[in-house]
């Protein structure tokens, strides 16, 4: 497809990377993040009931990944990145409204509903512009500037949510994440997309089955889709119990905030680097993935506030690898199932994240959390080993593949 005369390479990436970045903060700018355990149990939900409604979150997540990325294929992607943040303002809004354990399951199944629509979308548009634009080398940098915009967001939600809660309680916070939902999907209008959604009708159903096609046929692309959830799953269930490790170094309850967003600065920086981390090559990778587990370890074990600073540099190094890892899979997808196939990528870091949240309640159980958090890093060394030992394969095949055919004998 050609470019419009009117509108130039360059404009055309500012204006993609300025509706990304923006969306991307405002879709995490929820000043409930830091509260909306405190308003169930505030509204007199036990803990089984709480832990339900996780659950129930996860499970919406899971069930619907795969099918909306392949609605995402056959559908405008742009058309679920707003739909998305519309659901969940309507699941926040029930919260605050009529406070209630129906309300708030039905809030979480919305709140899921809205994220599963927007995973696959959102990483099939932003690449296949970029590619279009002729930028499609750029992607890890864009998606890790991205996820950083997230992370400052979540960041202030964290400092915002204090004052606001002070002044107005639940429904000021509650409002305030209605309002960031409703400019996110405003701003989500603006995404550019120049692909024409399928004209046949044929629907998610003939998507899906044309993504699980070639990711059974490449096998490229299927090592790239188990690398996604390898990398991104362990420390992204870890980030759920930040807190406790950081309260059994023996701070305060007031200083436990302010490391909390000394880890999540540390994420951040992660992403920034995205750009520079593009020339690890597989073994780049393999190396920084077991860096960041040994880094972790020792931070962990440590039991001590400054030891939290090598949690921090180690958060920072999973999130790029979790960039550089999407990249990976992106830059193998070549069929028009790319948001499918990011969905299913998708779907096994939830699943897989779960299966982490239950692993670690046994451990952090038994051990504590400094320990179970070293024990978490174990995988990422696997992977590590994984990664080199692929990496050596692959020289060797393609030693054989370019060694001159030796001569037949006869006899």
């Amino acid at each position: 497809m050609t470019l419009s005369p009117t509108r130039t390479p360059a404009a055309g990436l500012r204006r993609l990377t300025a509706t990304l970045y923006g969306y991307a903060f405002l879709d995490d700018l929820i000043l409930l993040y830091p509260v909306y355990a405190l308003l169930f149990r505030d509204t007199g939900l036990s803990l089984w009931q709480i832990s339900s409604l996780f659950a129930l979150w996860s499970v919406t997540g899971i069930v619907l990944e795969v099918p909306s990325g392949a609605w995402a294929d056959a559908v405008s992607r742009r058309l679920l990145l707003w739909l998305g943040p519309v659901l969940t303002a309507a699941g926040f809004a029930l919260w605050v409204l009529v406070p209630s354990y129906a309300a708030f399951a039905l809030g979480f199944v919305l709140w899921g509903t809205g994220g599963a629509l927007g995973s696959g979308a959102l990483q099939a548009l932003v690449h296949e512009e970029l590619d279009r634009l002729g930028a499609a080398g750029r992607y890890a940098r864009v998606m890790g500037r991205a996820r950083a915009a997230g992370l400052l967001a979540v960041m202030a939600s964290m400092a915002l949510a204090g004052p606001v809660f002070a002044w107005g309680g639940y429904p000021a916070v509650g409002a305030a994440s209605v309002l960031a939902c409703l400019l996110a999907a405003a701003t989500a209008t603006r995404f550019p997309e120049h692909r024409e959604p399928a004209a046949d009708g044929a629907g998610w159903s003939a998507t899906l089955r044309a993504g699980l096609a070639e990711a059974r046929a490449d096998r490229s692309v299927r090592g790239a889709l188990l690398l996604v959830p390898a990398v991104g799953a362990v420390w992204g269930a870890l980030d759920e119990y930040t807190p406790l490790l950081v309260r059994e170094t023996g701070v305060s309850d007031r200083a436990v905030p302010l490391l909390l967003l000394l880890i999540w600065a540390g994420a951040t920086v992660g992403g920034l680097l995205a750009g520079a981390g593009e020339r690890l090559g597989r073994r780049g990778l393999a190396g920084l993935l077991a860096g960041a587990a040994l880094v972790l370890a020792a931070g962990a074990v440590s039991g001590t506030p400054a030891g939290l600073v090598l949690v921090a540099v180690a958060f920072g190094g999973f999130q790029l690898a979790t960039v550089l890892a999407d990249a990976r899979l992106q830059r193998r997808i070549e069929g028009t199932a790319r948001a499918t196939l990011t969905s299913v990528a998708e779907l096994g870091t939830e699943a897989t994240t779960v299966a982490v949240y239950g692993v670690y309640a046994v451990a952090g159980t038994a051990v504590g959390h400094g320990t179970a958090f070293a024990w978490c890093a174990t995988p990422y060394l696997v992977t590590a080993v994984l990664l080199a030992g692929g990496r050596r394969r692959a020289v060797r095949q393609a030693a054989r593949n370019e060694s001159p055919p030796q001569p037949s004998r006869t006899q």
